[in-house]
């Protein structure tokens, strides 16, 4: 073992000297009993690439980079992305969906853009493993549920800051999800029946 007395714990050279490095706090953020990668993983390598530490609130950065990131997803894939407001189910108007884009085929929207700026780390994660997080699944599920003549949805990853990768798209098909749509769009049902029953029990 080596021992570093260079610098003091806590000072901003022992930060510094730590940045991409596997200490005892990081490993219980990359070690998963389960095998597979933790988001310390990425975010070591983050790191490692000079990224500063992310502190922009994600929903801010997703505001601030949305239009960028659908210009750029334009020119890659050479489509004209429409930007409404909210769209609304034809099987019950309480069941909604707010794109970031919308394209058309003839008169019918068959696309649709999700647009995703995260952290490096996340954003690294999304280029190596190449998949659409868990978290997004039901966001995602519902672009098909609110319309049914959706083909394709493109998650679009998307951080300046990781220069070799700046844009990663992923496209999700209505196929490759399979019944999860019916049994996503039949869990809204039955809970907005019950609300509706509820509300109607309440109401004075």
């Amino acid at each position: 073992m080596q021992i570093i007395n260079d610098f003091e714990q806590g000072s901003d050279e022992w930060k510094e000297f730590r940045r991409g490095k596997i200490s005892g706090t990081r490993l219980g953020e990359v070690y998963s009993p389960r095998g597979g990668r933790k988001i310390g993983f990425y975010e070591t390598i983050a790191e490692r690439l000079s990224l500063a530490p992310d502190e922009e609130d994600r929903m801010e950065r997703g505001l601030r980079l949305e239009a960028e990131a659908i210009e750029l997803f334009e020119q890659a894939m050479d489509k004209k992305v429409e930007r409404p407001a909210v769209c609304v189910s034809d099987i019950n108007p309480n069941i909604i969906q707010s794109p970031d884009g919308l394209i058309k085929k003839g008169r019918k929207y068959t696309e649709a853009v999700e647009i995703k700026c995260l952290s490096p780390a996340r954003h690294i994660q999304a280029v190596v493993e190449n998949e659409v997080p868990k978290e997004f699944e039901s966001q995602m599920i519902q672009y098909f549920i609110v319309n049914e003549h959706l083909e394709s949805l493109y998650f679009v990853f998307y951080d300046p800051r990781i220069a070799s990768v700046p844009l990663h798209i992923i496209e999700v098909t209505r196929q490759e999800l399979g019944d999860k749509i019916g049994k996503f769009q039949a869990f809204q049902l039955e809970q907005l029946r019950e609300m509706d029953e509820i509300v109607e029990r309440l109401s004075f």
